[in-house]
């Protein structure tokens, strides 16, 4: 089984004082542990931020884009140095991944990046994952480690991903405010209500609760079911893969789970464009399963170009889908409403009958992405 790893700063930091060692220690012996019961380890690290600060002597976190590069090229060879150590230890080798998000976004570096990680696991290395902090701009950046956990999950096809955090689990309210606050054990869909509940970013990281239950859509979608759990409590990670209880267990989906690629299509691609379709259209894509045709197209948003992911809009402009398109916008304008037997005839070439074809065509709903039916 592979098993993804999340540990976020709160974790693994002591605030301004830098790396928590001893608890690097103690993660070390927990993955150690699970690696002995056959088990592949993907680890998904912060904390470089955190460990630059210190060494740089700063108190405060840094929210320059500019600084918080810099703070986090200096720190990223203290914690990788500190997984070393600890994992070298127990006779376990690591290998630092950074990534950002136009590894994602490009489909060669992509599966570049998942074959990579693969080879890894096959000569028994845990891959430690980060954002690559130094060069990634503010545009591109993941947001915050949960999303990049998400997105390799899903890349790998991991079987499990455990989230650790600084609370126990996801509870109805805030568990670090006075009051009586119940933990909700099973989670089987992250709908929009439930993310109204969850709360902001942290105090060292940037992601929060709410920020986890969207990462945990997002893998769940790949089928792939979701621990949020303690990150404080040594023991914990092995317990719960022998299939003790601890925090909360968010179900993956069954149905209409995601492929890689159409998980790629759905997480990694922005939309360059839009195109607006008729109800008819809307209603073959949604209740039928079909891909986008030109006679269904009432206009295009934006100039994009063939090979370009771009968002599908009901005639009142909501979202409901993300896809692929075979032909450019310029080329959509002039054969839209038409039927395919006539666009060869209008531009004088055909790529395909399908301006999006179904196996390019990912469904936007409340609960995220789907696969068609």
């Amino acid at each position: 089984m592979k098993i993804l790893l999340k540990v976020g700063s709160n974790i693994l930091t002591k605030g301004a004082e830098g790396l928590n060692v001893q608890r690097i220690a103690s993660l070390a012996r927990d993955i150690s542990v699970v690696k002995g019961m056959g088990h592949d380890m993907i680890l998904v690290s912060s904390g470089a931020v955190a460990a630059g600060m210190t060494k740089m002597g700063l108190k405060q976190y840094p929210h320059d884009i500019r600084m918080k590069q810099a703070v986090a090229a200096v720190g990223q060879s203290s914690l990788m140095w500190a997984y070393e150590k600890y994992f070298k230890a127990r006779d376990i080798g690591v290998a630092q991944i950074l990534l950002t998000r136009d590894d994602f976004k490009d489909r060669i570096r992509y599966l570049n990046a998942k074959n990579t990680i693969t080879s890894l696991l096959d000569y028994g290395f845990i891959p430690v994952i980060n954002e690559n902090d130094p060069i990634s701009v503010a545009e591109m950046k993941f947001g915050d480690n949960d999303q990049l956990a998400a997105l390799v999950a899903g890349m790998v096809g991991v079987d499990r991903m455990v989230i650790l955090s600084d609370v126990p689990g996801f509870y109805e309210g805030d568990p670090r405010t006075p009051g009586k606050h119940r933990l909700i054990p099973h989670v089987e869909e992250i709908t929009s209500e439930l993310l109204a509940r969850a709360g902001g970013s942290g105090q060292v990281g940037t992601g929060g609760m709410y920020s986890k239950l969207i990462a945990a859509r997002r893998a769940t979608s790949h089928g792939i079911p979701v621990n949020i759990v303690s990150g404080k409590k040594e023991g914990l990670i092995p317990e719960l893969i022998s299939g003790k209880e601890h925090g909360t267990y968010f179900s993956p989906t069954t149905r209409s789970r995601l492929s890689s690629r159409k998980g790629w299509i759905a997480y990694s691609v922005r939309c360059r464009g839009a195109i607006v379709l008729d109800e008819g259209a809307v209603k073959a894509i949604v209740e039928r399963g079909k891909s986008v045709l030109p006679s269904g197209i009432v206009r295009t948003e934006g100039p994009f170009g063939e090979g370009d992911a771009v968002a599908c809009l009901d005639p009142d402009g909501n979202r409901i889908a993300k896809g692929l398109t075979n032909y450019a916008s310029e080329e959509i304008v002039k054969i839209q409403g038409r039927k395919t037997s006539e666009i060869e005839s209008v531009l004088g070439y055909k790529y395909s009958d399908e301006i999006i074809h179904r196996d390019n065509l990912v469904l936007v709903t409340e609960a995220g992405p789907k696969a068609l039916s």
